[in-house]
């Protein structure tokens, strides 16, 4: 029982323990099969390194149906690199650039998805194998069995063999989120409704929202790769991150008032609507493909709880009882907009609530509709309304990272010239094993120079290690085969364990075991064997150590600054134009306007990017004494100011362009609001890039509320006495500005700190944090078994 518990604190939910079993049991099963049965080496090795990666160097996540898809899928690309390979083994220079071009192509198509992220080190040791072992294609036929046989059986291990428990990183987290919030919203509807202070239930529904977010955040960011694959319901859930992070902002900037006016209470109609959505949601989240109903009824009632709010909010607007008093243009200029603007803020704030809830709703709602497809429409990539198929997501991914500041390219580059280098040195060095370099190269290549120096020594001291043990057990047993066929499977076992529970090193200690034991079986030469291994590794931790030197060195702590500022340009840049979208609205009489759809395309894709440059920043080791949260907050803040852009966008989508007065002010006035806000975020992105100040946070500034009024005084009302609802918009958008220039004061602090850091050693990358992802390795941002 201790040393369950043991491994159960150093591996979550047994993953490496189960891995490292079935390959125990299945690895030297394939091997004897083929070298006692089927007498064949060839057929052997492929079908003993074969199950080693389908079993060993790959895990992957959701139900039993999608593991086995995913799982054919890799045997059959396997099975195709293992020809390309064996194809182009017998000339050095064609098996290096194949390498090289393979080895980019495998790592950058991670990119794409988590799930082709984690099949990647599978992928590439079934072209390594055959391309840097040598042979005429008459031995093709052989080694296509083994990979076959292997791929076979690995198929049937994961459904049957310890098959483990469907594990959604996101969606458990996601739907307590939403259940949090939702007894937030209805407690602080009860603290309104009831007139009474604060109480330790709202308090502690306040915080249990506030963990349950940041819950949700942490699974998300704690994984070496964005931890969503192509599918339909992988997609909508993961934008669910984002947007409940901006739901839980948007609470937590609310003042609740303390009194029952009927707007309040109109407004708390809403919060309760709005927490029955995210109840619905919460449940339709819990099961796989449920039934929407309940979810599409809350979500109409939400609306109309909205309308009832927003025409509840128009008929006692302040200045339309000052002009029946005569008194509008007395009025003081710092009286009648900010009364005005007060009376409009319940339904502006239930506006901002809403939108956010129905995004998140209608994710839910996607990923639900998605899962009830039937086989004939997945398999025909039929897709819900409105929702991108696999393909055009694919393309939008990996045109994101075609950008010559992206650390995924780089990484991609990086690891494709280092693996083809490998094969080229090897062969050239007439090396008696030189896959076992190339796989070295793999092993210790980093995402700077710094980390890949470090992990080569401990790569070269686990070979060491390794091989001392290995020569100790030979001194005691022998060469006999049924003693080594006793400890290949205990050698085996222990090496899938070794990196999860202990370390890198002894990781590769005990497959230098493993190597010893095998290659003994094939053909016996005792220690020697170890021998020639440390000589592979110590060649092959050179070549990453030249790479690593020679391309983007410093890794993502040079990037992340600049991954940032584009973020913030493109953000800012899609909130200009959805504010101009908005303005163009403003005028029924001119052209309808384009949906800002290449700003808003722009602006996802340099998230992309900082996500991945971000998570690549933090599996790299080193000095990182800038906390992380403060990193966090600034990666986290061009979401905020996407998704601002995203409710302008809505908000102006559903205008609906009736006639109103003269509105040239109007627009003046928001554009001139949104240029100040727009305009310091990409002052904020040039001090990432080239050390400009930080500017302060622009304060609060009422004139320009008090000018925002009056530019839509005209639009107010109609002859009839009809509320206009563009003048209300206008006043809307000025919010959704503010939210966004309110941003910036969070933003604004950690900057600085980090600039302070560059100022103080001008060497030291712009941002720093630190999170521990999870014992093991990243090589090139990719998770990899030790």
């Amino acid at each position: 029982m201790h040393l369950m518990s043991w491994l159960a604190a150093r591996d979550r939910g047994f993953s490496a323990l189960r891995r490292a079993a079935r390959t125990a049991i299945i690895m030297p099963a394939m091997f004897a099969l083929g070298d006692k049965i089927f007498d064949d080496p060839n057929l052997a090795t492929y079908a003993a390194f074969g199950s080693f990666a389908m079993l060993m160097l790959v895990d992957f996540g959701g139900p039993v149906r999608d593991r086995v898809q995913a799982q054919i899928a890799l045997s059959v690309v396997g099975a195709v690199f293992v020809c390309l390979g064996t194809l182009v083994s017998n000339n050095t220079w064609s098996a290096g650039i194949a390498m090289a071009v393979v080895g980019f192509a495998v790592l950058f198509a991670g990119v794409v998805s988590s799930v082709l992220a984690a099949a990647g080190t599978s992928l590439l040791l079934s072209f390594i194998l055959p391309v840097s072992l040598s042979a005429p294609l008459s031995t093709l036929p052989a080694r296509l069995a083994g990979w076959g046989l292997a791929s076979a059986v690995a198929v049937v291990a994961i459904a049957v063999l310890w098959p483990a428990p469907p594990r959604e990183v996101l969606r458990g987290p996601a739907a307590a989120a939403c259940r949090a919030i939702a007894v937030r919203l209805r407690a602080e509807a009860e603290f309104v409704l009831g007139g009474r202070h604060d109480t330790p239930e709202h308090q502690a529904a306040i915080a249990a929202a506030t963990t349950a977010v940041a819950s949700l955040q942490k699974a998300f960011i704690a994984t070496p790769n964005r931890p969503t694959g192509l599918s339909t319901s992988a997609r909508a859930v993961v934008r669910l991150v984002d947007e409940l992070k901006w739901l839980d902002a948007i609470l937590a900037a609310a003042t609740i008032p303390r009194n029952d006016a009927d707007l309040h209470r109109a407004a708390c109609a809403v919060k309760i609507s709005a927490a029955d959505v995210l109840d619905a949601g919460s449940d339709l989240l819990e099961v796989t493909g449920g039934d929407p109903s309940r979810l599409h009824r809350a979500l109409s009632d939400l609306e109309a709880a909205l309308l009832r709010l927003e025409q509840g909010s128009t008929e006692v607007l302040p200045v339309l009882r000052a002009e029946a008093d005569g008194r509008i243009g007395d009025a003081p200029a710092d009286e009648t907009p900010t009364e005005f603007l007060s009376a409009l803020d319940p339904s502006f704030r239930a506006q901002e609530l809403t939108f956010a809830v129905r995004a998140v709703a209608g994710n839910i709602d996607l990923a639900g509709a998605a899962e009830r497809r039937s086989w004939i429409a997945r398999l025909l990539g039929r897709q819900p309304a409105g929702f991108a198929g696999p393909v055009a997501a694919a393309g939008q991914r990996a045109v994101a990272h075609f950008d010559r500041h992206s650390v995924w390219l780089h990484n991609s580059i990086r690891g494709g010239i280092g693996l083809g280098v490998a094969v080229l040195v090897a062969d050239l060095s007439a090396v008696q094993h030189s896959f076992w370099v190339v796989l070295a190269t793999l092993s210790v290549l980093r995402s700077n120079a710094l980390n890949t120096g470090q992990n080569a020594l401990r790569g070269l001291a686990g070979t060491l290690v390794g091989f001392v043990v290995g020569a100790g057990l030979l001194a005691l047993v022998g060469t006999s085969p049924a003693a080594l066929w006793v400890l290949l499977p205990i050698s085996i076992l222990f090496a899938g364990l070794a990196p999860a529970v202990i370390s890198f090193v002894a990781g590769q200690a005990a497959f230098t075991v493993v190597i010893v034991i095998l290659f003994n079986l094939i053909a016996p030469a005792g220690w020697k064997v170890g021998l020639l291994r440390v000589e592979d590794i110590a060649i092959g931790c050179a070549v990453s150590l030249v790479v690593g030197a020679l391309f983007w060195p410093r890794g993502a702590g040079a990037a992340l600054g600049r991954a940032l500022a584009e973020a913030y340009t493109d953000g800012a840049a899609y909130l200009a134009d959805a504010v101009l979208f908005g303005v163009l609205r403003c005028d029924p009489a001119g052209p309808a306007p384009a949906l800002p759809n290449a700003s808003s395309q722009r602006a996802a894709a340099a998230s992309r990017r900082l996500d991945d440059t971000f998570r690549t920043y933090l599996a790299e080791k080193g000095s990182k004494p800038v906390p992380l949260a403060e990193v966090t907050t600034l990666v986290t803040g061009t979401a905020a100011l996407r998704l601002s852009a995203d409710a302008v966008l809505d908000l102006w989508q559903r205008d609906d362009g009736a006639p109103g007065g003269d509105r040239t002010t109007a627009r003046q006035a928001l554009l001139g609001a949104c240029d100040l806000v727009t305009g310091w975020y990409r002052d904020l992105a040039a001090g990432f890039v080239d050390g400009r100040p930080i500017p302060e946070p622009a304060p609060h500034d009422p004139q320009a509320d008090a000018r925002l009024v009056r530019a839509v005084r005209a639009d107010l009302h109609s002859p009839d006495g009809a509320i206009s609802g563009t003048a209300v918009r206008v006043i809307w958008t000025g919010d959704h500005l503010d939210a966004a220039r309110r941003l910036q004061a969070l933003l604004a602090p950690p900057a600085r700190s980090a600039q302070e850091r560059r100022a103080a050693d001008p060497t030291a990358p712009l941002l720093t944090g630190h999170l521990h992802l999870r014992r093991g390795v990243i090589v090139s941002g990719r998770p990899v078994p030790d």
